[in-house]
């Protein structure tokens, strides 16, 4: 009976020929018709409770039958109470107003903040005057050393505050030079284990790296430089603008020079207990004549000065009085040297000429342009891969750059460069190009200071373009432990050969030899010698790895031993393969840092020397290891793309502005303070709303 009554009023299909379960499970879903469907699903949450949970038998019969009407007002009642729905765009809207309300108002603290921050900075009273006491021979130094010159022994700030005067007793330590090697020592250097001084010409840290962007505008030049007074502050240390002349080292004085304030120049000695040489390099003339014809840079100041010739050649270019050939001259760009530096350049300046130049100046001085980069060898960049010069090469010669390879300039004229090229026949031709502009870039060469030592130190410095230093980085010839040199201006000793002597000694008194060339080694002796020389020369770890290969070759008799002879020849063979360390600010700062950790151990060891009364010995390699650089890899800019040389793992690849953001990306890492890391994000900044800054002051 229910089941006939449900059928005739609500169209639902009987279920009175199943049995009672499924009857019971199969009656609330039995919907049939779409559009009651859509009905039932409006329903009310507990009219469909009873419908789908009924109990039992008699809670399910009795709840009253649902007909088409009911199941209509029901659908009415339920869109009547049920919550309206929001627009998804309203929703967007609302969300929007919400994230757009949070950033104002993060922005609005951020801003407030900032000016109460500035607000504190500013002093609007004098600072209250007081005595000071200050030692009278700071300010009446006494006289002495082989000149007779005034002697610094105390420093007018040495009793400004605590810290200051529990410092002037501490060990001196001499730093020469304020560039990568000077700045990694000060910057891991234990402040309370020294008494430091700093003697520089310039008052400032130099980013080199990016030295090339500075001088077309990409970065500006105070995004370059860090002052020097606000890096040694870290240690506490003392800072005199001065240029150091020579070193006495009997007595352990450094002679300094400075123009006084009436231009006159006066000389003075800095005393110390361990001085560190840093004074880098100049650049290498090879004896070509007209230097004075070119630029360099090497400094911030040959960055503005570059800037300056460059926009005023273009300016020039765009006078009516000004001849297409000296327009064509004037706008022709000659860098000579294929090295990193020379390649940047090149690449930031066909930058500036392809993507700022085009929009400001007439069009006819772009058809005239042109860039010209003379290498001496066959490839640019030829400390790199191969792969990527070739890279460089093809880079260039799409932008419209000429490389000239296997070139020679033999001489520079005001308006012109002379060079020989070198012809696949084997020929060699001379040319001269006009030039309006000419950046020399062709390798380093030792500063004044370094050839005064060198000449002082005679027969222990062999080296014509830097000063030699044994592997803990001590100057060879002077006192050991006294005077060391990193950086552009010193070069490792790998002489492995040299010291064969020292090394067999201790084995031939073992063996009972008294004169060690007539020891014959078997093959633990030779292990032996092979840990010694591993360990006094890190960089020839890399070439004695297969030991008993190596004793096997050299063993030319078949004789199971090796003799004398024999050992000189297979430790000649291992002082060929070690190659001189890149003149690098990468190597530079390892070497500044490597002196720190030194010094720190060595200040640490001083109390159970002096209680041990070791004062003299090889206490370096006593307390620390030998130096051993770890080559990071190279970068190089090209234009619009990069190149990285990581390592010697293999690690090679180029790429378009993916390796150019990742080529800034590892430079913004390594400079050297926060100040001048956010002023480069501003400059790149600029760059990319405003173009280059191409003022000329």
């Amino acid at each position: 009976m229910l089941s006939r009554r449900l059928s005739r009023d609500t169209g639902l299909r009987t279920v009175h020929s199943l049995p009672f379960r499924a009857r019971i499970s199969a009656y609330p879903t039995r919907i049939v018709s779409p559009s009651q469907r859509r009905i039932v699903s409006n329903l009310p949450s507990s009219r469909t409770t009873i419908l789908r949970t009924a109990p039992d038998f008699k809670t399910f019969f009795t709840t009253p039958p649902l007909t088409l009407t009911h199941l209509r007002q029901l659908s009415t009642t339920t869109s009547k109470n049920a919550p309206k729905t929001t627009p998804k765009a309203l929703k967007y809207a609302y969300r929007f107003a919400a994230w757009f309300g949070s950033s104002v108002l993060f922005v609005s603290l951020g801003v407030i903040g900032f000016f109460v921050y500035d607000a504190t900075t500013y002093v609007d009273h004098a600072s209250n005057k007081s005595d000071l006491t200050i030692s009278q021979l700071a300010l009446n130094p006494r006289r002495g050393g082989p000149k007779n010159l005034p002697i610094l022994e105390v420093f007018i700030d040495d009793e400004d505050d605590e810290d200051r005067k529990r410092q002037k007793d501490k060990p001196r330590l001499v730093i020469l030079g304020g560039g990568w090697g000077g700045v990694a020592l000060l910057k891991e250097l234990n402040p309370e284990d020294w008494h430091v001084t700093v003697v520089s010409p310039t008052n400032y840290f130099l980013f080199t790296p990016m030295l090339p962007s500075a001088t077309v505008g990409t970065l500006g030049l105070r995004s370059l430089v860090e002052p020097i007074r606000r890096i040694i502050h870290g240690v506490r240390g003392r800072f005199l603008r001065a240029r150091a002349e020579d070193v006495d080292f009997s007595a352990r004085l450094v002679e300094v020079s400075q123009v006084d304030c009436h231009g006159v120049e006066q000389r003075f000695y800095v005393p110390y207990d361990k001085l560190v040489v840093a004074v880098g390099s100049v650049t290498n003339a090879h004896g070509v004549k007209g230097l004075e014809h070119c630029h360099f840079l090497k400094d911030i100041r040959d960055a503005r000065e570059i800037r300056n010739r460059i926009i005023r050649n273009l300016e020039l270019a765009c006078l009516p009085t000004t001849s297409d050939e000296d327009r064509k001259r004037l706008l022709s760009f000659v860098v000579s040297g294929g090295g990193p530096t020379g390649v940047e350049f090149a690449a930031e300046l066909y930058d500036l000429l392809n993507e700022d130049l085009i929009q400001l100046f007439p069009r006819l001085l772009r058809n005239e342009i042109s860039v010209h980069l003379i290498q001496s060898r066959d490839h640019i960049l030829n400390t790199y891969d191969e792969t990527l010069s070739t890279y460089a090469e093809e880079r260039f010669a799409r932008d419209q750059v000429e490389v000239l390879v296997n070139s020679r300039v033999s001489e520079v004229k005001e308006d012109s460069i002379v060079f020989t090229q070198k012809q696949k026949d084997g020929t060699v031709i001379t040319k001269e190009l006009p030039m309006g502009f000419c950046l020399w870039s062709t390798g380093v060469s030792q500063a004044d200071l370094c050839k005064t030592l060198s000449g002082k130190l005679g027969k222990a410095q062999n080296n014509r373009h830097a000063l030699e230093t044994d592997t803990h980085l001590r100057l060879n010839g002077t006192p050991l432990g006294d005077v060391y040199a990193i950086g552009d201006c010193a070069t490792v000793q790998n002489n492995v050969a040299d010291h064969i002597i020292s090394f067999l000694r201790s084995i031939a008194w073992k063996h009972g030899v008294t004169d060690p060339e007539k020891l014959s080694l078997h093959f633990s002796d030779w292990r032996n010698v092979a840990e010694q020389v591993k360990k006094r020369f890190p960089q020839a770890v890399g070439h004695l790895k297969r030991l008993d290969k190596l004793f096997e070759e050299y063993d030319r008799d078949q004789s199971g031993t090796l003799d004398f002879g024999e050992l000189r020849e297979l430790l000649k063979t291992i002082d060929s393969k070690l190659t001189s360390l890149p003149a690098t600010a990468q190597r530079a700062h390892q070497q500044g840092s490597y002196l720190a950790h030194k010094f720190n151990k060595l200040a640490r060891a001083a109390p159970g020397l002096r209680a041990n009364e070791i004062s003299d010995g090889d206490v370096d390699a006593a307390v620390y290891k030998a130096f051993e650089y770890k080559h990071l890899g190279s970068l190089a800019y090209i234009g619009n793309s990069a190149v990285f040389d990581l390592g010697n793992d293999g690690w090679r690849f180029a790429g378009g502005l993916w390796a150019v953001y990742a080529w800034r990306s590892i430079y913004f890492a390594q400079s050297v303070s926060f100040r001048t890391r956010v002023l480069m994000a501003m400059d790149w900044g600029k760059r990319a709303l405003f173009g280059r800054d191409l003022m000329s002051y």
